[in-house]
């Protein structure tokens, strides 16, 4: 009988939330294809309690389900657990997808969905590193070890436009004074903006930019730019920056999303 190897890693576990057994089935086959241990169950308070119970690196959660919804049971797992959250619904209303995003979703998937797709998206996601700005520091450098005041970030990390101040190297915001918690991916799409000051990005890079992936690396679908269109509906929103009056982020017709001209340097 062969021993067990001790350095060999566990299966991640995926959690699938999800009332239609047909579909249910499905996304088990799907992640167990990609090596998950795949835990299905039928309703929001089973779910919440799985995610509890089993620390998943991903979860599935259906939007239209009996007892408590999909938005109300992705706010609970939130609350309890950072894993990756994908909202699966029928409903593709820009927001629906606004709502699951502002709650903590990572992704936003309609039905019906193509298994290869779905699993091509999931995957992507995966490469993200996992929590919200204010607690990762740039995979590239190490944690800074403060002894009594905080290390100040390195010349050329910190980004500003108009009174918001992105520090690359804390990966915080700040507007004014205050500090402005931010998902990853808000985080990393302002930081985008700002690199690229009036140059307009469009709803495809930015959707790159979100999934972590190159420049032209990969095919970005229309859900993709319904997705960027909602976190930046969400950064917005934590800026304080109405899109009909914007001070921070205009929308370019047709094309994406740029800084507004900044008072100060265009003088």
């Amino acid at each position: 009988m062969s021993t067990p190897n001790p350095t060999v890693a566990p299966a991640p576990i995926a959690v699938i939330v999800e009332d239609d057994p047909a579909v249910r089935d499905l996304l088990i086959e799907v992640f167990e294809s990609a090596g998950f241990v795949a835990i299905g169950v039928e309703n929001g308070f089973d779910g919440v309690e799985a995610v509890r119970t089993h620390h998943p690196r991903i979860t599935t959660i259906d939007v239209n389900m009996p007892g408590i919804d999909g938005f109300e049971t992705a706010k609970r797992v939130r609350a309890i657990s950072e894993t990756y959250i994908v909202l699966v619904t029928a409903r593709a209303e820009e927001s629906d997808a606004v709502l699951g995003l502002s709650i903590g979703a990572d992704d936003y998937v309609t039905k019906p969905f193509r298994p290869r797709e779905f699993r091509a998206r999931v995957e992507a996601m995966l490469r993200r590193p996992r929590g919200f700005a204010p607690r990762e520091a740039p995979s590239a450098l190490p944690v800074p070890q403060p002894a009594h005041e905080p290390e100040a970030a390195p010349d050329g990390w910190t980004l500003r436009h108009r009174d918001v101040r992105v520090d690359a190297y804390t990966r915080t915001v700040h507007r004014s004074d205050a500090e402005v918690v931010l998902t990853r991916t808000e985080f990393d799409l302002l930081r985008t903006l700002l690199e690229s000051q009036r140059r307009p990005r469009s709803k495809e890079d930015l959707a790159l930019v979100a999934r972590g992936d190159a420049p032209g690396a990969a095919y970005v679908s229309d859900l993709d730019k319904r997705a960027i269109e909602a976190h930046i509906t969400n950064l917005r929103r934590k800026l304080g920056d109405p899109a009909t009056e914007p001070r921070y982020i205009e929308t370019v017709r047709g094309v994406g999303y740029r800084l507004t001209v900044d008072d100060r340097t265009e003088r």
